[in-house]
């Protein structure tokens, strides 16, 4: 498979986990101890525009409204979240999006097949942890975990330092693929 279309195969499985969360599970925990449904899916449609745009090699301007601040009650939030994702699954699948720089929206450009890999990442983990917090089974596509699983290899610790992942949790090597990602990511499968 090729890189251009990794992010549209793990958003196909987003979209489908998203269209199955009920308004009464907003407040399940996840197995991200930041969030629980509702603060996830709010860090989901706040960061939305920035990794569709760094796709595209452009900038948003920053949301008004503080990341937390996303109303849920207001409009169809799934329908919304939906849209965002299918719009990161067409950013991405131009192979242009994937040279070059790029940046999340900061003065920092990096490489565009890093912020890609990242993409990825932010879009099966969170996935991940939907499905976990709302009791749904869910499946990726082979390439699309062997991508991440090695990009997260080599990238993970840089993540732990930055404070955007937990402590590695320990998963056998003969583990589910998804399992070890997770793990590396400091969450338990």
């Amino acid at each position: 498979m090729s890189r251009e279309q990794l992010i549209d195969k793990a958003v196909a499985t987003a979209a489908e986990v998203v269209a199955d969360v009920k308004p009464d599970q907003l407040g399940a925990p996840t197995p991200c101890t930041e969030y629980d449904v509702r603060r996830l899916v709010n860090h989901l449609l706040f960061w939305a525009p920035s990794l569709s745009a760094a796709g595209r090699k452009r900038t948003v301007p920053p949301p008004a409204a503080a990341e937390s601040d996303v109303d849920l009650t207001a409009g169809n939030w799934a329908a919304e979240l939906d849209a965002l994702l299918r719009d990161r699954a067409e950013a991405w699948r131009e192979p242009s999006a994937w040279e070059g720089t790029t940046t999340l929206g900061g003065p920092h450009e990096m490489p565009a097949e890093v912020v890609g890999a990242m993409v990825l990442g932010e879009t099966v983990v969170h996935t991940w942890d939907l499905a976990k917090a709302t009791g749904q089974v869910v499946s990726w596509d082979d390439g699309v975990l062997e991508f991440l699983h090695a990009d997260l290899v080599r990238s993970a610790q840089m993540g732990r330092d930055l404070g955007v992942y937990g402590p590695e949790v320990p998963v056998p090597a003969d583990a589910p693929l998804i399992d070890r990602i997770v793990g590396l990511t400091g969450r338990e499968p």
